[in-house]
């Protein structure tokens, strides 16, 4: 079987996907264990005819979209779908998700799927005085779209109207982008790895709760720079009624969703001990020794890093 991995110069890319070239190498070399594999650093659709030429049994996507030189996305579920070409995870309508959080929020929160209430900022003058705001304080705030804890720090958390319009300005300023503001949950963090299992037609899941370091402020945030130092604790979740919520909900919007072969769920509590969906990695980073997807795997189900890589393409395979 030939598979092709695909990336792309992705260092200023805003989008999740599995890392740097060394998470993708990672991945090429777990899979060059039993299987013909080539990775490809793509950098135009010539890049992308020429995979179609060679006639790959398999692509994995790690990257959503590659940027044309003409400065357009090249969707790539979309492109490998159009040329029938079967390729690892989910389909483009579905990874919308994934790039907006406001719209997974959103269509969950329509299903009964519990969500912290939230709004969009689309202008950094939008709000003028506390008192037109729709939630009231303490409110958490990040910008729309970005991955990897982009844009989210200690003061992402705000308890007053002037440290909000600071934070919508930071946010506007540095990423051009949306803001989504949410109801701030100060209970405990998880995560929840999930692969498919086609040929079983079961879910392989790993969830482990996430504990970042004490701010100066007294509060825990999981932002940007905690991820890039990996200062965060990841462990098992031992509390068996709370594996069980958190299992729950993760598999839950896995399946409302409609994800194919693999994903990633967030889930946060507020301080009565609910759980909340927060957002969904549909590409997640597969950097070997720190992702949180891998790293699930290994922390809740003893699995190490080459068998998790086998396990996502599996589902794809038996697809085909």
């Amino acid at each position: 079987m030939k598979i092709e991995i695909i990336t792309t110069p992705n260092e200023k890319l805003k989008e999740t996907g599995f890392g740097l070239l060394k998470a993708c190498e990672n991945v090429l070399e777990a899979l060059q264990q039993s299987y013909d594999v080539k990775l490809n650093v793509c950098k135009d659709k010539n890049d992308l005819d020429n995979i179609i030429d060679r006639k790959p049994d398999l692509i994995v996507l790690a990257v959503k979209y590659i940027v044309s030189d003409r400065g357009k996305n090249i969707w790539l579920a979309d492109f490998f779908e159009n040329k029938n070409v079967n390729f690892t995870g989910s389909i483009n309508s579905v990874l919308h998700f994934d790039s907006n959080k406001e719209s997974a929020k959103a269509f969950l929160k329509n299903k009964g799927i519990k969500t912290a209430d939230y709004f969009t900022i689309t202008s950094q003058y939008s709000y003028n005085h506390e008192d037109g705001l729709p939630i009231k304080f303490p409110l958490f705030l990040k910008p729309l779209g970005s991955a990897n804890g982009n844009g989210i720090d200690e003061k992402s958390l705000v308890k007053d109207f002037n440290s909000f319009k600071n934070k919508v300005k930071s946010i506007f300023d540095t990423f051009d982008q949306t803001t989504l503001v949410e109801k701030y949950l100060e209970g405990r963090e998880f995560t929840v790895a999930i692969i498919e299992n086609r040929k079983k037609q079961n879910l392989f899941i790993a969830p482990i709760e996430i504990i970042p370091p004490l701010m100066n402020n007294g509060s825990r945030i999981l932002g940007e720079k905690v991820k890039q130092e990996n200062s965060e604790k990841l462990k098992s979740i031992i509390d068996t009624k709370t594996k069980s919520k958190v299992e729950t909900l993760a598999t839950e919007v896995f399946k409302l969703l409609n994800i194919r072969d693999f994903g990633r769920i967030d889930i946060k509590m507020d301080g009565e001990g609910e759980c909340y969906f927060m957002e969904v990695n549909l590409v997640p980073g597969m950097a070997k020794g720190s992702s949180y997807f891998p790293r699930a795997f290994e922390i809740a189900q003893k699995i190490d890093y080459d068998s998790v890589v086998k396990m996502m393409i599996e589902s794809s395979i038996n697809r085909k």
